[in-house]
């Protein structure tokens, strides 16, 4: 038998590599042992003491709660934890600097995807770059994971047949991924019929060569940390355009692409809505403002328009922007709208710039619940226990993405870091 504390450490590390079954059966078949040995009260005691921690130990291995997850186990950068509704990966490294990344659940099914990949992005010696995307969904989640699991890898095959990145090569990307999508919704929509109405926005940031490019399609948004050297402060530069009915410029955009519908926007309960139904005026998805043939039955009646239509609605096609990074240029901050509706850009900026690198996103995700929390009088303790869907009244799924910029890399012009992986949270 064995014996001493050390002994029973040395048996609890051998069971540690069995499977969780086979644990609970060592477990119980210890205690029947215990029963059956003819030993002193005294002995026994101190047996049944061990025992019990012992099984203590691999019961909670067993039933770990399904709030705390080590993520995906490919080492590296390519992993992450969860916490409740809460996925995060505190701190990485990607090829150009470092990172954090978070994303809280608000719906019943979370409709926000998100994903960094570092890496070769095209086929020439100086194509090492990192990607990050950002797709927040609505009607459903099928839009957004469809995009999560396609939109680079359309993305590369592109950029090789261009042996390079380019504005062209992310429109395409953006449209090819439209395209094959939609082709999803005519197989489905028949057994399926509310995959035509989920769509998603779609913001792209890509760091190759020295140069960001931007893209986007939605209310996402990126914003950048740059360094002031006159005033050693860090102002927020908003990089990207929004395609929101609330925006005025939006607005005249969509009146101009339809000049015979008075109702291509509509004010309802003081929020301005394409066709009274979609605050987007572009996205990835939505099917059944995309072709008529979708606007009938099965489609649910709240989805469906009066009046038959003869041009897309919606469009897909990403405004791009393409910048220099300079040593000035501190952090990036990609984040779905459910960040913004609570932090303005620089409210958000100055959190990165004064709190610590690592865990800096869970941090603007705090931040952003807190506001939201005081938003509805409630407190944040109490927020944070409120369950998915119900959440949802409070706040909508937020993701965000901190890219730190190597200052040295971007001064000298250097080669970035050769680190690959890929990384998507999962809840």
């Amino acid at each position: 038998m064995v014996s001493g504390f050390e002994g029973y450490k040395d048996l609890e590390n051998g069971v540690s590599g069995l499977e969780h079954k086979q644990k609970l059966e060592l477990g119980l078949s210890l205690i029947l042992a215990l029963v059956a040995l003819d030993i002193d009260l005294v002995n026994f005691s101190i047996l049944l003491c061990v025992i019990k921690w012992l099984l203590g130990k691999m019961v909670r291995s067993c039933w770990r709660p399904s709030a705390v997850d080590d993520g995906p186990r490919r080492g590296g950068e390519a992993s992450g934890q969860v916490d409740g509704l809460l996925w995060y990966k505190d701190f990485g490294q990607h090829a150009w600097g470092k990172f954090s990344m978070a994303a809280v659940q608000a719906n019943s099914v979370i409709e926000d995807q998100s994903q960094i990949e570092s890496g070769p992005l095209c086929t020439t010696k100086s194509g090492l770059g990192t990607f990050v995307g950002v797709y927040d969904g609505h009607g459903g989640p099928e839009a957004s994971r469809y995009v999560n699991e396609n939109l680079f890898r359309n993305l590369k095959r592109i950029a090789a047949e261009h042996r390079c990145m380019s504005e062209n090569v992310i429109k395409k990307a953006y449209l090819a991924t439209e395209e094959s999508f939609l082709s999803v919704v005519k197989k489905q929509w028949q057994s399926k019929p509310q995959i035509a109405s989920a769509g998603t926005c779609c913001l792209v940031g890509i760091i190759c060569n020295g140069l960001l490019y931007t893209a986007n399609v939605g209310d996402s948004r990126v914003v950048l940390g740059k360094l002031e050297r006159e005033t050693k402060e860090v102002t927020a530069i908003q990089l990207s355009a929004e395609h929101n009915a609330s925006i005025e410029s939006v607005r005249e955009e969509l009146r101009s692409l339809h000049p015979h519908d008075s109702q291509i926007v509509v004010l309802r309960h003081q929020v301005w809505r394409v066709k009274g139904l979609i605050q987007v005026s572009r996205s990835i998805g939505d099917a059944y403002l995309k072709n008529a043939e979708f606007n009938r039955e099965p489609l649910p009646l709240k989805y469906r328009l009066p009046d038959p239509f003869l041009k897309p609605i919606l469009i897909p096609e990403p405004e791009v922007s393409v910048i220099k990074l300079r040593p000035e240029d501190q952090f990036l901050i990609f984040a779905s709208d459910g960040l913004w509706e609570h932090l303005s850009n620089q409210d958000a900026v100055d959190i990165v710039n004064n709190y610590p690198r690592k865990g800096i996103a869970r941090k603007l995700i705090e931040a952003a619940l807190q506001a939201a929390a005081k938003k509805r009088e409630v407190r944040y303790t109490d927020l944070r226990i409120i369950e998915r869907g119900v959440r949802r009244h409070f706040h909508d799924d937020i993701t965000v993405v901190v890219l730190f910029l190597n200052p040295s890399l971007l001064k000298t012009g250097s080669s970035p870091r050769k680190s690959q992986f890929s990384l998507k949270p999962s809840f």
